[in-house]
């Protein structure tokens, strides 16, 4: 039986993550059964229209869902009140028929089939180690490069606006890959483009 708005029972924890300008939207219902998806504009929505409705909301500058999470950011010169209002509104009117199944190209896994096998080694140390951590808190890394000990990431979600994600998380990065890898390693986050 398909979910109507009459049916459907949504309940929506909001928890802080240690960016200021992101939120946690933790559901009782399922976002994205497998992966994740960020979403830095409008446009990169596709068919996900619960996205697009969360980004019709003033002041939401980036997406992230994850299993049950929607980790949205906002733009620092907007207040928590009017934006977490107004995506509760959006959340209630879209979330009955919003499909966690939706399909997306998964660039992520052509990505890593296509990194050299140092990169995909710290792929793997940083599934186990530092990942789960930075999901919990609505946001993700990617490994982009591997050269001459120096090892340049992409933050993404709400860790690539957060304030601790360019000093205590880059260190623990660092320091994990020098225990797992290569004492020598140096971590920078790479500029964007």
């Amino acid at each position: 039986m398909e979910a109507t708005n009459k049916d459907f029972e949504l309940d929506i924890d909001i928890q802080p993550t240690p960016n200021p300008n992101a939120l946690k939207f933790i559901l009782n219902t399922p976002v994205k059964n497998v992966g994740n998806s960020t979403y830095k504009s409008p446009t990169e929505c596709k068919d996900n229209q619960l996205a697009l409705e969360i980004f019709k909301v003033r002041g939401v500058d980036q997406l992230h869902f994850f299993e049950n999470v929607i980790a949205v950011t906002k733009f620092s010169y907007e207040d928590w009140d009017s934006v977490e209002a107004n995506i509760m509104s959006v959340l209630k009117e879209f979330m009955p028929t919003h499909n966690p199944d939706y399909n997306e190209p998964n660039p992520e896994a052509d990505r890593r089939n296509a990194l050299s096998p140092e990169l995909q080694q710290i792929e793997a140390i940083l599934d186990k180690t530092i990942r789960p951590g930075l999901q919990g808190d609505g946001g993700d890394i990617q490994a982009l490069t591997y050269q001459d000990n120096i090892l340049m990431v992409k933050y993404q979600g709400a860790c690539g606006t957060c304030p601790s994600s360019t000093t205590g998380t880059l260190e623990a990065i660092k320091s994990i890959l020098r225990d797992e890898l290569n004492p020598e390693i140096e971590v920078y986050i790479a500029p964007e483009f």
